[in-house]
């Protein structure tokens, strides 16, 4: 449900007469059986992750990476979808999910995958990736693998690096069993007291701030020239517990890790200050209940038996699992300095209308948006160079007079940040939306909100009851005693870093049109206003969802009259019911629908008489597929819009979103090609199957590798670079 309350800031809400009526379909004629439950289809994405890492046919520092990268989204699957789970059965807010079932059935499905999982991944570890790393020269060894000069070399640096900063906690009855934060690597240790023969337990954290992973440092004695050693810092503690307790005797030792809700709730409207509240809530998070003990596969019974009683876990919630546990460890790893173990470098281009006239020159950045929209493709060609340098020349202009701008997620050494500084310093107006809510960000996000406040930035927080998740950047420039506008929309986060990470598009355009829709939702936002009209965004959350859907039903109607009918949509995550039912009612009218989704999927293919004209692929690879594209084929006049709007309930009825219609023919070419692409049989890719399953396609029949999408955008957008360069 949503509160009325917001329902009445009126955001993105159309003409009436923009509607048309929707085709009649019986809805009898849909299948109960037809979603997908989102959290196993979760699962199967992060399956796909790891299918990466199994591949031997990448380079092995990558494979690594892939590794990391699936324990660190798992880790947050836990702390927050596991958690929100299991706290509405607790309260009793739980209700069947989207497939019919009781929650606490989908808990023990969880369960299953989530336990196989995390084998496979310790597997992929054990028997493919880390011997693979060592025939690459890059050995991760045991303590029993070391000779008597590494050992007294390594002992040398847990004396002067590790032994400081080590706080073992006995448990006794002067000492109760200690507090256990969320991801930390500890060691459960049990000794006997050598005069009283009395047996004790202590817990050891293993430092977060020291590397994971520590190199053994060459001698003469050990190994060939080339090859690095790496020893879990974890086996450098435990092979020296005789040094933090003297005199008694270990008995065991054995690593765990605990994983806690750590999901933030805040009643905004119970709370006069959202910043004061929030920082309240961070810090109940660390204190949040066990979801998750993980455990080494040889740990006693006696030690687990201890932590499953002091911890108050579940058996169901234990993960015996062969070590090292952690092994988001590896991304330490996989950033070793050996390119020939990496992907081959690729350096983003300057988008072709942002090349400067003149060598060692600026661009100009408001002569080439007048010019014509501008669309660019990150992280093929370069954030740094378009959004950042955009933002840098508008903060220098002395003929810019406002800078607005939301912001979700960003790093606090932005040059994002740091131009909207500079422009407030020049005495420019500047507003900045930041959405401190933004999940794990929200401490970074209230540290550099403080910094623009004191700079002379007007930070605003968004509404009650919403997050603000769209990418908005407006400028308003004096030309000629005008006012002219010049607005950029675009599909990921205004974050310099993860641009050369994440695939995204970015639309410029001094459009006046659009100028008008994004002075009206920043007035939305920043004030009391209820305009209700924009003409070229779909705004949620009041009418993004209407518009989707009012152009679903037009390819029905399409269909029906024996017109050509194609709907196209890329997400990150495809949940929403009502968006899912169009496009059955589609697929049953004719239309053709094309799917391309990078995570939750709860779509599915091959329904009898629903899902017959419906085929959704994924893509995962280098870079983490994140922009979202809509597509229509309107009967030979196709209307297509980016954004930052996935297909689920948050987005479409919690979140402030937009999507932006794509008008320029070359642009919406190049989103419709990139879709044909995508979809080919001839290009790598997961296919869903009708019976729910996720099966990779990289080879032909004949062992040929299929087209690697990320590889040939990247090679087309340089030789289109070259080529206008020649001319």
């Amino acid at each position: 449900m949503i509160d009325t309350e917001v329902l009445d800031y009126g955001l993105g809400e159309a003409d009436d007469d923009d509607f048309d009526e929707t085709v009649e379909v019986d809805d009898a004629q849909l299948p109960d059986n037809r979603y997908m439950d989102r959290e196993l289809s979760w699962l199967a994405f992060n399956q796909r992750v790891l299918e990466l890492a199994e591949d031997p046919s990448l380079p092995v520092l990558e494979r690594a990476n892939f590794l990391a990268i699936f324990a660190s989204n798992l880790d947050e699957f836990f702390m927050v979808r596991v958690a929100g789970l299991k706290r509405r059965i607790v309260t009793g807010l739980a209700v069947p999910t989207n497939v019919g079932r009781a929650p606490q059935d989908v808990l023990a499905d969880i369960s299953e995958d989530a336990h196989a999982l995390q084998l496979r991944h310790a597997r992929a570890w054990a028997d493919l990736v880390q011997p693979a790393l060592a025939d690459a020269g890059i050995e991760v060894v045991r303590w029993d693998e070391l000779g008597d000069d590494d050992r007294q070399n390594l002992y040398d640096y847990f004396q002067a690096q590790v032994f400081p900063v080590l706080m073992p906690l006995a448990v006794d009855p002067a000492h109760p069993f200690p507090y256990i934060s969320g991801l930390s690597l500890n060691l459960a240790i049990r000794i006997r007291n050598a005069k009283t023969g009395r047996q004790e337990f202590a817990r050891l954290k293993v430092p977060p701030m020291l590397p994971r992973f520590v190199e053994v440092p060459r001698s003469n004695a050990s190994g060939a020239s080339g090859r690095s050693r790496y020893l879990p810092l974890e086996q450098l503690i435990a092979n020296h517990l005789g040094d933090l307790f003297p005199g008694m005797e270990i008995l065991e030792h054995h690593t765990f890790r605990l994983t806690r809700n750590e999901d933030v709730a805040i009643e905004e409207d119970e709370t006069e200050n959202l910043i004061q509240a929030l920082e309240a809530e961070l810090l109940r998070r660390r204190f949040g209940p066990p979801i998750r003990l993980e455990v080494t596969e040889e740990m006693d019974d006696v030690t687990l038996d201890l932590l499953i009683n002091e911890l108050e876990v579940t058996e169901q919630e234990v993960y015996r699992l062969p070590g090292p546990l952690d092994l988001r460890g590896l991304f330490d790893l996989s950033r070793i300095d050996r390119p020939e173990l990496h992907y081959p470098a690729h350096v983003p281009v300057t988008a072709a209308a942002f090349q400067p006239a003149e060598q060692n020159g600026r661009a100009d950045f408001f002569s080439a948006i007048r010019k014509s929209d501008v669309l660019v493709h990150h992280p093929y060609e370069s954030f740094t160079t378009s959004v950042v340098a955009f933002l840098e020349q508008a903060a220098r202009d002395p003929h810019v007079l406002a800078i607005k701008q939301t912001l979700y997620r960003t790093s606090g050494d932005s040059p994002i940040v740091q131009a909207l500084i500079d422009a407030a310093e020049r005495g420019k107006q500047v507003l900045a939306l930041v959405e401190v809510k933004a999940r794990f960000d929200e401490a970074a996000n209230i540290v550099w909100a403080r910094k623009l406040e004191k700079a002379g930035v007007h930070v605003v927080y968004g509404l009650v009851g919403l997050k603000t998740h769209c990418k908005l950047l407006h400028v308003i420039r004096e030309e000629d005693g005008m006012l002219r506008s010049y607005s950029h929309i675009g599909t990921g986060n205004y974050n310099p870093k993860t641009s050369r990470l994440y695939e995204d598009f970015g639309l410029f355009t001094a459009d006046e049109q659009v100028g008008r829709d994004l002075t009206r939702l920043f007035n939305e936002l920043s004030g009391y206003a209820i305009e209700k009209k924009f003409k070229r965004l779909l705004v949620a959350p009041l009418h993004l969802r209407k518009g989707l859907l009012r152009l679903i039903d037009k390819e029905c109607r399409n269909a029906l009259d024996g017109k050509p009918a194609h709907i196209r949509i890329k997400v990150n995550s495809m949940v929403d019911e009502q968006i899912i039912d169009a496009l059955y009612r589609a697929s049953a009218a004719g239309v053709r629908v094309d799917v391309w989704v990078r995570g939750i999927c709860s779509l599915k293919v091959g329904l009898d008489g629903v899902g017959d004209n419906i085929t959704v692929r994924s893509i995962l690879g280098r870079y983490l597929e994140h922009s979202r594209i809509f597509a229509f084929a309107n009967d030979g006049d196709p209307q297509v819009y980016i954004g930052s709007a996935d297909m689920m309930h948050r987005n479409l009825d919690r979140r402030v979103e937009a999507l932006v219609r794509v008008v320029a023919p070359a642009h919406v070419k190049e989103l419709v090609d990139l879709f044909d692409v995508a979809m080919s049989d001839e290009t790598s890719s997961w296919h869903l199957e009708p019976a729910g399953d996720w099966v990779r396609h990289h080879v032909s029949e004949t062992g040929t590798p299929l087209v690697d999408l990320q590889e040939r955008t990247m090679t087309q957008i340089q030789r289109r670079r070259r080529a206008r360069a020649v001319r």
